[in-house]
């Protein structure tokens, strides 16, 4: 990582962004850490200030509201940033029709637009300086039709598509696109969706976040389009591709049902 490296990074205070930040930040990288809890990212910022002697920027931002990326992008309109990392993004469980409707809303905003509007603002100036990364965090949802998760599947079917067409078009300039599409992962994310207890969380230990964290970053690095962490999870994301499509819906719904 080139000592003059700025690395964003969204959903920064916990989980996955935290152990991204904490990879940036071992490898000499400056830091810009965007998070909703001004506590625990305030907090964690002073950790990596402390123990990697980097430059840690912290902005307060709740992407589910629209005018936040452009307000993040004007508060950094002086700060050149070299990889951004998508990685903010929440999840729901439950019929749909059941579900509140904001919240929903609220989730593709998180997971989509928000993700949209971020890459729009900072990937102009990464391809005009000739250099820079961008890293979507997706899953293995974004495989397949997800029942009982419907929003939170589509989302990351938008993130992995979007990943790899930008990827493509990116060739040769200097920048790559990378989608990281992990598995269950040990965070606070099904806590906070409600499928904890679901078979997607409890039929095998959730992998944990700082492996999957560093899975991301080598991938990153290496400036790969897509990245699954696990054989089993690269074996299940394409296994898809192979089975009826009728059946898939089927055994998504087993996996996610309350």
């Amino acid at each position: 990582m080139s000592p003059s490296t700025t690395a964003l990074i969204t959903g920064a205070s916990r989980g996955l962004g935290l152990e991204l930040a904490r990879l940036f930040a071992a490898d000499g990288a400056d830091l810009v850490l965007v998070a909703r809890t001004v506590d625990d990212l305030e907090r964690e910022a002073a950790a990596l200030r402390s123990e990697h002697g980097v430059s840690v920027r912290t902005v307060v931002a709740d992407l589910a509201d629209p005018a936040a990326p452009a307000a993040i992008a004007a508060e950094l309109a002086d700060v050149p940033i070299d990889v951004l990392v998508n990685n903010a993004g929440f999840g729901t469980t439950g019929a749909f029709h059941e579900l509140p409707v904001q919240r929903e809303v609220d989730q593709v905003q998180v997971n989509v637009t928000a993700l949209t509007a971020l890459t729009g603002h900072f990937l102009p100036g990464m391809v005009s300086r000739g250099r820079g990364q961008v890293l979507n965090i997706a899953s293995t949802a974004a495989f397949q039709p997800g029942p009982f998760m419907a929003t939170y599947y589509a989302t990351k079917a938008y993130v992995l598509s979007f990943s790899e067409a930008l990827a493509h078009e990116l060739r040769g300039t200097g920048v790559s696109v990378t989608a990281h599409c992990p598995g269950a992962t040990a965070t606070n994310f099904a806590a906070t969706a409600g499928n904890d207890k679901n078979k997607l969380f409890t039929m095998k230990a959730p992998a944990d976040a700082a492996s999957v964290a560093k899975h991301a970053y080598r991938a990153t690095t290496a400036g790969k389009a897509v990245a699954i962490p696990g054989a089993q999870n690269w074996i299940g994301a394409f296994a898809v591709r192979l089975g009826p499509r009728w059946l898939i819906p089927y055994i998504s719904s087993a996996l996610n049902r309350p």
